[in-house]
């Protein structure tokens, strides 16, 4: 029977064991270059021991950025910072991807700066407010874009790939889910197009396919990842045939042969789909479960049961930089400090104490 703690073969990337850090913004990246500091680099090698680490969502471009203080990928100072995160993680025998995040409508002219504005797919607003450095504010209608910049946008993706593998991850996740610019595209709510990229199932699952094939391209498909959320109304999404929309888009990717694809149940009731869904990926399937509350040992089972390769944990992550270890022995585990999630300093970010000295 295989269990968490056993290895696995990631397209050729080794890993230790099954359990997979999730991406989580933690917004710490400071100053006008938005670039990783060196908290950043000892957060990522405090958690290590995670057979895969997964970054924060890391924007490809200026306009792709949707909150205050998170990181991005497109010039050579992020580059750099990068690196030294990277070799943290390497140096403590970790692997790492970069996930990256375009966040499309979601995000705001202030947050951007420079007369930049928001974009999507079509001109509809998300319903919500967003932190801005003037307080919450509501989204933007985003402007629409363009096919050309569409294309450009995909060139946008691919670069910022290429960055990350200069940079010394590992592989590249592209972030698909919670109602971010590929999930856009995806739904119906927020995708009102009637040309190519719009429409019909095929048409709406073309952004994504060509953003992965292009980034394929780009690192190699063993290097290139896809993270989806089928259903998810995070961010204000609204899905129609999502059955359908999903199984066409895993079925245009699959044959790619790419690291892994990562499906994370943000609702309830779509297990059915997940199953479909693992059938039909013949690569390495991580799984973040939808559960009521944190996603705990109990859900390693997934693994044993076949149901995932791997099993994705986010909040516990936070507050338990040796989560492998505190799974093994089921505990003791530290509480996280909501107040320190998304923004500050050291304190709930890099404080949190491991079992032992050596963990």
């Amino acid at each position: 029977m295989t269990t968490a703690f056993d290895p696995v073969d990631l397209a050729g990337t080794p890993l230790a064991n099954r359990i997979a850090m999730a991406p989580m913004t933690r917004s710490r990246a400071d100053g006008e270059r938005r670039t990783p500091t060196a908290a950043v680099a000892e957060y990522y090698a405090q958690r290590a021991s995670a057979g895969l680490l997964i970054s924060e969502g890391i924007q490809p471009s200026r306009v792709g950025q949707g909150y205050p203080n998170t990181p991005g990928l497109h010039d050579r100072e992020q580059i750099a910072a990068w690196r030294e995160v990277t070799d943290a993680v390497h140096a403590k025998g970790g692997r790492i991807f970069a996930q990256i995040m375009h966040a499309g409508r979601i995000g705001h002219p202030d947050v951007l700066g420079d007369g930049l504005h928001t974009v999507g797919p079509s001109p509809v607003a998300a319903a919500g407010q967003v932190y801005t450095p003037d307080g919450p504010k509501d989204f933007p209608v985003p402007r629409e874009l363009t096919a050309d910049e569409i294309r450009a946008t995909i060139a946008d993706l691919a670069a910022a790939a290429r960055n990350a593998v200069e940079a010394g991850f590992d592989g590249v996740e592209l972030h698909g889910a919670n109602g971010y610019l590929i999930q856009q595209f995806l739904a119906t709510g927020s995708n009102r197009r009637t040309d190519e990229w719009g429409g019909s199932v095929e048409n709406r699952i073309r952004f994504a396919v060509e953003a992965v094939r292009a980034v394929a391209a780009e690192i190699g498909p063993e290097r290139t990842a896809l993270r989806i959320s089928p259903a998810g109304t995070y961010n204000d999404m609204a899905e129609t045939d999502t059955d359908e929309t999903y199984t066409a888009l895993v079925a245009a990717v699959e044959p790619l042969g790419l690291a892994y694809l990562h499906v994370t149940e943000t609702v309830p009731g779509t297990r059915e789909l997940t199953l479909a869904l693992r059938k039909q990926f013949s690569g390495v399937f991580v799984l973040n479960p939808h559960t009521e509350g944190p996603t705990s040992r109990a859900e390693l089972a997934l693994i044993e049961d076949g149901i995932a390769d791997m099993v994705a944990f986010g909040r516990l992550f936070i507050a338990n930089p040796d989560l492998p270890a505190r799974l093994a022995a089921d505990g003791p585990y530290n509480e996280g400090d909501e107040r320190t999630f998304y923004a500050g300093d050291a304190r709930g970010y890099t404080d949190y104490p491991a079992l032992t000295p050596t963990a």
